[in-house]
């Protein structure tokens, strides 16, 4: 394991941490607990890794944090979808064996799932597993059997399970994407609430059939890899072999759904560095822009784009989505206030849920299928291929490299009806230049009629 100075660790927590380090290979006994103010931490012999408090929104989550770099690293959380705790709440490893979290109001939550054995003691490892112990000193809960968002090294991801990315970097709650360990022996990403299907997944390892029992581990050098039940290495991610001297490896999914294996520097700095990402593109998750939005590269960052005719649903907020700028009424109501043009998004690709292909000529040809179809609100133009869609479109991004064209149906106010509706009368320039010309004329006649009329009683008056 990595080698830490002690000493120097703990002068480091001193001004990060309120914490107790625990003595070497000594546990925490019944009847110790931890306060979010107070000793907010046990940490792990070396003090390498806390468990306790740490910040999240408004209040405090709990779980197991990289303890030595300055920026409090999250790795395991407990109860990871409550709501943050408040200040006044406490973590206790009570004297009946239960390690609960007591709110200020004295109700209290199991931080594991309920077991039929009484804990007699707990132990922060300097691996970052967070273990619980039964009074034969046998292991009956650890943190490493139930993965949130990070493998650490000597982790293994088992056949079947799963982890989750985080809302934020600052809110552990279960966000939007997922990585798999499927029983076939494929290690998938998909977004959250899809199906274990191909046309859902955005990364994968490509090992389907390699074996059963199939494991992703992490070595301390880095070396992130596939195992089967035989104890083959059927792949290797990453080569490995990096700097393990007061270097920390992990690998998690982040926030945006990209794999990413990073160290970080165990040092005043606790300087992170990406070691390994299967992807540069930060477009590739899929359901990063939400329903109805398109993701776009922006240099070294990514913009969601709303379809024409959509706006946010959150300012903000890229995974709400967007909704219709305008109230959707029947194509087939001519009295309506709504009429439609076909707006295009080109270069952008989606999921494919048409209900209807044609083969057409052109652009334009799809455009008016599309157009005369009531129950179309999209159609994907490639190849001469016309593709009906209805809404809302999913997982959408722009690829300059793709000549897709989405053709979306947009309603729009007629300008005669706006006015109607503010009781103006309709603008038509054709008609006021003519109404205008015919002014002048008629002028023009009353001013020759007066000084007719004008010139003849002053040559009555002369004769």
């Amino acid at each position: 394991m990595v080698s830490i100075s002690f000493p120097f660790l703990v002068c480091f927590f001193s001004f990060h941490l309120h914490a107790i380090a625990q003595p070497r290979n000594s546990n925490i006994s019944l009847g110790s607990s931890l306060t979010p103010t107070g000793t907010s931490a046990w940490l792990s012999p070396s003090g390498l890794y806390g468990f306790g408090f740490y910040s999240q929104g408004n209040g405090y989550g709990v779980g197991v944090f990289l303890a030595a770099v300055p920026q409090r690293t999250v790795v395991w959380t407990a109860n990871r979808d409550d709501s943050p705790v408040p200040s006044t709440s406490s973590l206790v490893l009570t004297t009946d064996g239960r390690l609960i979290l007591r709110s200020p109001q004295g109700q209290d939550e199991s931080i594991v799932p309920d077991s039929s054995q009484k804990i007699e003691a707990a132990a922060m490892r300097d691996t970052g597993n967070f273990v619980l112990f039964n009074s034969d000193h046998d292991i009956i809960w650890e943190s490493f059997k139930y993965p949130t968002t990070t493998i650490l090294p000597g982790q293994v991801l088992s056949a079947g399970k799963e982890l989750f990315s985080s809302v934020s970097e600052t809110d552990q709650s279960r966000g939007i994407f997922r990585l798999k360990m499927q029983t076939d022996g494929n290690l998938v990403q998909y977004p959250v609430d899809t199906p274990d299907t191909a046309p859902y997944s955005y990364y994968a390892s490509g090992t389907d059939g390699r074996g059963d029992n199939v494991t992703l581990n992490l070595d301390d050098d880095g070396h992130l890899y596939l195992l089967n039940s035989t104890g083959s290495n059927i792949k290797d991610l990453t080569p490995g072999g990096h700097e393990t001297n007061r270097t920390l490896y992990l690998m998690k999914i982040d926030p945006d759904g990209i794999l990413r294996l990073y160290s970080y520097g165990l040092n005043q700095n606790g300087n992170r560095s990406i070691i390994w990402s299967p992807t540069n593109n930060k477009c590739v998750p899929k359901g990063l822009c939400g329903l109805n939005g398109y993701c776009v590269n922006q240099d070294e960052d990514v913009d969601c784009i709303c379809l024409p005719g959509f706006a946010p649903v959150m300012e903000g907020n890229f995974t709400a989505g967007c909704e219709r700028n305008f109230s959707s009424e029947s194509c087939k109501n001519d009295n309506g206030r709504i009429r439609y043009i076909i707006q295009a998004a080109v270069n952008t690709v989606w999921e494919n849920t048409g209900y209807s292909e044609l083969s057409v000529r052109s652009r334009e040809e799809c455009e008016a299928a599309c157009s005369q179809d009531c129950n179309c609100d999209a159609a994907m133009f490639k190849d001469g291929k016309c593709n009906k869609q209805k809404l809302p479109l999913r997982y959408g991004r722009r690829n300059l490299d793709d000549s897709n064209v989405a053709l979306i149906k947009v309603g729009i106010s007629s300008s005669s009806d706006e006015s109607r509706k503010h009781g103006d009368v309709p603008k038509d320039p054709q008609r006021d230049i003519l109404i205008i010309g015919l002014s002048l004329i008629g002028f023009a006649i009353i001013v020759l009629v007066i000084s007719g009329a004008l010139m003849l009683k002053v040559l009555a008056l002369k004769f």
